[in-house]
């Protein structure tokens, strides 16, 4: 099972790039399951949200405690939450930047997920929206195939720049 947790800010696409992501996995033949975690639900408070993908059904539906990857949406929250916690000693990282970090022995991926929303004017209520740019990036890195990501954004979005979003992540992200 491949389980990853991905942290957000509310308003930024974290808890719906979760449900694609498991809606993308399950249109590859996998079982997936999104789950998300808040307190009280305001635009840019933290948000966590826990996806797990399979071959054969999952029954664990508990928070992700040692996650293969994981992903941050706003660098910011890494100042007030350890990303890192229980990472895999061989976990990956998605961070949302256009700096690579140090992330201690982990693989780390980077990418603008800002700039790309920006760029295609993706933006609701002043904010970008990283999700569906994310799902691309996550193609691309191989735990969903592109086609399914885009079958799976089209089925959520009638607005064509999302899939746009996710195609120029695809091919923008560096592995």
């Amino acid at each position: 099972m491949y389980e990853i947790r991905l942290h957000s800010r509310g308003g930024q696409g974290g808890v719906t790039a979760a449900k694609i992501l498991a809606h993308a996995a399950f249109l590859d033949g996998k079982y997936a399951t999104a789950t998300p975690l808040y307190g009280a639900e305001r635009r840019g408070a933290p948000v966590v949200s826990f996806i797990r993908i399979d071959d054969k059904p999952i029954k664990v539906y508990s928070q992700v405690r040692n996650p293969d990857l994981v992903i941050v949406l706003d660098p910011g929250i890494m100042n007030m939450v350890d990303v890192m916690q229980g990472i895999h000693k061989d976990g990956k990282v998605l961070i949302n930047s256009p700096q690579k970090p140090e992330m201690g022995d982990h693989k780390v991926y980077n990418i603008d997920l800002t700039g790309i929303a920006l760029s295609l004017d993706l933006v609701v209520a002043g904010n970008p929206i990283l999700n569906t740019p994310l799902l691309g990036a996550l193609a691309k890195i191989g735990l969903v195939s592109r086609e399914s990501v885009r079958k799976a954004i089209s089925e959520a979005f009638s607005d064509e720049r999302n899939g746009t979003a996710a195609l120029k992540a695809y091919e923008e992200l560096v592995i």
